[in-house]
């Protein structure tokens, strides 16, 4: 009987041990689990493949706000709009100002600025000439066909003297007043004027197009002007009007908006892109 009393006797410790590991491992699963539930769930449209650095900003959401970032890529500028407006996503972030304006008075829709990212000038790109003093007659250029990046496209050949324009906030082909070298102006979706290259002399191309096709930046024939003009051109996050005091998503912004973030665009931009959210522009 005594043999049998030290036996328990001396189990019940490890009996106790045991079960309070088990408590323990219990805890800890049941904290993860937790955890990982109260993760909150973005969904973010983009265009093109270049995701380096909203990867880098999804783990600064994700360790600072608990913010799962969810990433997806569109390759026509009319899709993420359409997206948001349906609920296929939460937020984008491609667009400027002017073209989101634009967006909301042709399709009657209520999408609004949360925040500013970068602002990326457009540039003339060209495998054929070296100069834009080297145009000669009848040459092609290709320009983006959206209204706003249209305009844009046009202002810049303006700028440099190819053309002349009427006085108008946006103008299109039909604007030119003067093109004293007969250009050929063609108007393309903004996507396939990196591609036309090959057959064109010339083509207005917006810097994530540009990205994408990996265009050196410093080999452009003409780079935009960053004055005053160019805050309509800021790019953004959007979000559907109802969700521009969302919480989450403001805290997606600050996610965005570091100093990290600008050191990012720096060392994998080279100064292409630039960082807009506190920039000063005369």
């Amino acid at each position: 009987m005594k043999r049998t009393l030290i036996t328990i006797a001396l189990a019940l410790p490890l009996f106790f041990l045991l079960a309070a590991c088990g408590s323990s491992k219990s805890s800890s699963a049941s904290s993860s689990s937790a955890s990982s539930a109260s993760l909150k769930t973005v969904r973010l449209g983009i265009m093109g493949s270049d995701d380096r650095i909203w990867k880098a900003v999804g783990k600064v959401a994700k360790k600072k706000y608990n913010i799962d970032l969810k990433l997806t890529k569109f390759t026509d500028y009319n899709q993420p709009n359409a997206a948001l407006s349906d609920g296929s996503i939460d937020l984008n972030a491609f667009q400027h100002q002017f073209f989101l304006d634009n967006w909301n008075k042709a399709h009657k829709s209520d999408i609004v600025s949360i925040g500013e990212t970068i602002l990326a000038p457009i540039r003339l790109y060209s495998q054929k000439i070296k100069s834009v003093k080297d145009f000669k007659k009848g040459d092609e250029i290709a320009i983006p066909n959206d209204a706003t990046n249209e305009g844009r496209a046009l202002n810049v050949l303006a700028t440099i003297g190819l053309i002349k324009l009427d006085n108008k906030a946006l103008p299109t082909t039909a604007d030119i007043k003067e093109n004293k070298l007969g250009l050929k102006i063609t108007a393309l979706d903004a996507a396939q004027t990196a591609r036309a290259l090959s057959d064109v002399t010339a083509a207005v191309v917006n810097d994530g197009v540009a990205n994408d096709a990996k265009l050196d930046p410093n080999s452009a024939l003409y780079v935009e002007k960053v004055n005053k003009k160019s805050e309509p051109y800021i790019n953004i996050i959007a979000a559907n009007k109802k969700d521009a005091k969302n919480k989450t998503y403001l805290d997606l912004v600050k996610a965005y908006q570091t100093e990290a973030t600008k050191k990012l665009l720096k060392e994998i931009y080279k100064g292409a892109d630039i960082p807009a959210w506190d920039i000063t522009l005369k």
